[in-house]
C-alpha cells in the first residue's frame, strides 16, 4: 500500500483493525514535508506505547490531544518533549536497520533525516517564539476577513448548513466554535491548553523578494479533526438522536473509536519471540522506539519527499503496489508514472473535496471530474463496484495493458 499525503496515520490504524490474524500489510508512506513526516512518526509512537506503559484511556485522551489541539496541556508538552527524544534517537541511531518494523526511516535521505533531527529537537527545545494563540487567529482573521467581527455566525453556519448537511451530525455546535475559535477540538482532561504543540508548527516558503521560510500553523482552519474518527461508528448506539440533536459529540465518538482501535493494535502484538516489552514499575509513556509494539505481519516504511518522481525508475517499484492513495491535496502528482508501479488490478483511492468548505457545489463536482481524467489518463478505470461508492473518495482499477 501506497498513502500519498496521508499526512495522519487513520488509514494505516483502520487498515489495521480490519485484518485478518494470517494477513500482511506493508505500507509506504510519501508526504509534502519532514515537518509531516515527524508528525506522522509521533502519532504512529502514541499508537504503539505498550498497554503496560500507558494504559488504553490514557492513551487515546493523549493522542487525540496530539492529534487535535494547537495547544496543549503543560503536562502532555513534558510527556511529548522525552517521547521526542526517543523518536529522535530512534532515526539518528539507524542507518540501514530499521528501530521498528513500522518506523522504518532508513530508506529517507541523508539531509531528510538530519532535518527530522532538528525538528524534534525543536520540539524538545523550542527556539521558535510562536504564540500559537496569535498565529492561529492571524489565520482565521485571514480567512474571514470583513466577516471577522461576525465569526460566530460564520462558524455556525459552516457547521449547520455544510458539514451538518454532509453527514457530519454528531459535530457539536460548542465544540466545533470553540475549535474554529482557538484550534482546540479536544478537552478530554481537565486543565489549562495553553502550551503550543510543536507538532502542529511548520514553516511555510513566500516570495517577498526572494524565498522566506516563515514559522507558524498553516493546517486546517475550517474543517476541522473530527472528521477522521468522530462522525462514523460500528456502535450505532452512539449515534441516537433526541429531538434532532445527538446525544453523543464528535469528541464521544472519536475516543471510543481511537480505544477501539488501539485495542486491535494490542491484539495485534507479538508475543515473546517477537520482542521484549518494556517492563517498568510505574508507568512510563515514553518508551525506546525498539520498544514499542511489534505488530505481527505489518511494515511501515518512510519514503523520500521526491520518491513519486523517482519510484518508476527502479525495477523492483514495478508493478508493485496492490493500492495506492492519494489525498485531495496530492492529486497533482497523479500522473501516468503511477500506472508503472501499481500492481495488476491495484486499486487506485482518490480522496475528493467533499469536505473542502470553501468550494461551491460546481468546484466540488469539478474536481470529481478533474480526479476521473487524471486517473483514466493515468492508466487506471473507474472502479463500479457499489460497495466502495463513496461521494467523498473516487476509486479506481488499474487498466489492463
Amino acid at each position: 500500500m501506497l498513502l500519498v499525503g496521508s499526512a495522519d496515520p487513520r488509514h494505516i490504524l483502520k487498515t489495521i483493525a480490519g485484518l485478518r490474524d494470517e494477513d500482511t500489510l506493508n505500507v509506504w508512506l510519501v508526504e509534502s514535508s519532514m515537518e509531516v513526516v515527524a508528525r506522522q512518526m509521533l502519532l504512529l509512537y502514541l499508537a504503539l506505547i505498550p498497554l503496560e506503559n500507558m494504559g488504553l484511556n490514557e492513551k487515546a485522551e493523549f493522542f487525540l490531544e496530539v492529534f487535535g489541539n494547537c495547544e496543549i496541556r503543560s503536562a502532555t508538552e513534558e510527556t511529548l518533549k522525552r517521547m521526542a527524544s526517543e523518536l529522535m534517537l530512534g532515526v539518528t541511531s539507524t542507518l540501514d536497520t530499521p528501530a521498528h518494523p513500522c518506523m522504518n526511516t532508513t530508506l529517507l535521505k541523508f539531509k531528510e533525516r538530519d532535518e527530522l533531527d532538528r525538528i524534534f529537537k525543536s520540539w524538545i527545545k523550542p527556539q521558535s517564539k510562536i504564540i500559537m494563540s496569535k498565529a492561529w487567529d492571524y489565520r482565521v482573521r485571514q480567512h474571514l476577513g470583513t466577516r471577522y467581527d461576525s465569526k460566530r455566525g460564520c462558524f455556525d453556519w459552516d457547521l449547520t448548513m455544510k458539514l451538518h448537511q454532509k453527514g457530519c451530525g454528531t459535530i457539536n455546535r460548542q465544540q466545533y466554535a470553540q475549535w474554529r475559535e482557538r484550534g482546540l477540538a479536544f478537552e478530554l482532561r481537565e486543565g489549562i491548553y495553553r502550551t503550543n504543540n510543536p507538532s502542529m508548527i511548520s514553516s511555510r516558503i513566500f516570495q517577498k523578494g526572494g524565498k522566506i521560510a516563515v514559522s507558524g500553523y498553516w493546517g486546517d482552519i475550517v474543517t476541522g479533526p473530527y472528521l477522521c474518527y468522530g462522525v462514523e461508528t460500528d456502535d450505532k448506539s452512539m449515534l441516537e438522536t433526541r429531538n434532532g440533536i445527538h446525544m453523543k459529540t464528535a469528541q464521544d465518538i472519536s475516543f471510543a473509536n481511537v480505544q477501539k482501535l488501539f485495542q486491535s493494535l494490542t491484539s495485534r502484538h507479538c508475543s515473546g519471540s517477537c520482542t521484549a516489552p518494556a517492563s517498568t514499575e510505574n508507568s512510563q509513556p515514553s518508551v525506546s522506539v525498539g520498544d514499542l509494539m511489534h505488530l505481527k505481519h505489518i511494515t511501515i516504511k518512510f519514503l523520500p519527499l521526491d520518491s513519486l518522481e523517482k519510484l518508476p525508475e527502479k525495477q523492483k517499484y514495478r508493478d508493485f503496489f496492490n493500492v495506492i492513495f492519494f489525498s485531495a491535496s496530492s492529486v497533482a502528482h497523479l500522473g501516468s508514472p503511477m500506472r508503472q508501479i501499481a500492481a495488476p488490478d491495484a486499486v487506485l483511492v482518490v480522496e475528493l473535496a467533499k469536505y473542502v468548505l470553501d468550494l461551491s457545489k460546481e468546484q466540488e463536482a469539478g474536481f470529481k471530474e478533474k480526479v476521473q481524467g487524471i486517473s483514466v489518463e493515468a492508466g487506471f478505470e473507474p472502479c463500479h463496484q457499489q460497495a466502495l461508492a463513496d461521494d467523498a473518495l473516487s476509486v479506481f482499477i488499474a487498466k489492463k495493458e
